[in-house]
């Protein structure tokens, strides 16, 4: 526990500055997400404003130096659930995309992510993205001095499997700050009163992968892309935020 390191006024104060430019990547993003546009130019377009606003892609070149993340963004699409290498894939109406960004910014990280809608989606899609756009929320939602990491994971799990949906175990939230993956870990499923005991100046994610089906996983040849074992579609919302005296503050708004 005592790996846990709380933030100092300047780090967070930095840690604002990085999460504005991740959510400002998402919204220069934003009109180009559209059938048609292949993901390598997501990607480009990610890495030019980034690098523009004087910081370095957090994902790039990150992982195993024999295999390390090849790109700037993650660009997760239909049954990928998280780590999609963007390539010339075009978007096509009806698919949904999880876009996950990271960024350094004068030594420390923002990270979050976003599921898009590509067009117009079938309305079983649209609730999938919704539910998990709301199991954030309700994550966020009991993060607070004295409060705990289960408390997190089972506001997410109980609003996600309550309308029958597969929670994804094996990939988590994190703490972030000089490091892009720092304690605690953040599960998105738990029981109340259990695990870390949040304090102010703890900063983590809380990003819940949610899957139309089952919560069961693959991981493709290539070691990074992540998919549902039964193929069907899933969803990703994430939010850098820190514990404040009185509650939290999303940093990636």
């Amino acid at each position: 526990m005592s790996r846990v390191s709380l933030k100092s006024a300047r780090e967070i104060e930095a840690m604002r500055r990085a999460g504005a430019l991740v959510a400002e990547t998402f919204r220069v993003l934003d009109p180009f997400v559209k059938p048609g546009v292949t993901l390598a130019e997501l990607d480009r377009i990610a890495e030019e404003h980034i690098r523009k606003a004087g910081a370095t892609p957090a994902y790039l070149g990150y992982g195993p130096r024999n295999n390390p993340f090849p790109a700037t963004i993650c660009a997760s699409v239909n049954e990928v659930i998280c780590h999609g290498i963007p390539d010339g894939r075009e978007l096509k109406e009806g698919d949904i995309i999880g876009v996950d960004i990271g960024v350094l910014m004068d030594g420390v990280y923002g990270d979050a992510c976003y599921t898009y809608t590509v067009g117009r989606v079938t309305p079983e899609i649209q609730a999938l993205v919704d539910t998990t756009r709301e199991a954030l929320t309700a994550g966020l939602g009991v993060v607070r001095p004295n409060a705990r990491t289960g408390d997190i994971g089972h506001a997410i799990q109980t609003l996600a499997e309550g309308r029958g949906y597969g929670v994804v175990r094996e990939y988590t939230g994190h703490g972030i700050g000089k490091r892009l993956h720092e304690e605690p870990t953040i599960y998105h499923h738990g029981a109340r009163y259990t695990g870390l005991k949040l304090q102010p100046g703890m900063v983590f994610t809380i990003e819940p992968m949610i899957n139309l089906g089952r919560p069961e996983t693959r991981l493709l040849d290539d070691r990074w892309t992540v998919i549902t074992a039964d193929k069907l579609p899933s969803a990703q919302f994430e939010h850098t935020l820190v514990v404040t005296p009185r509650g939290h503050e999303i940093l990636t708004l």
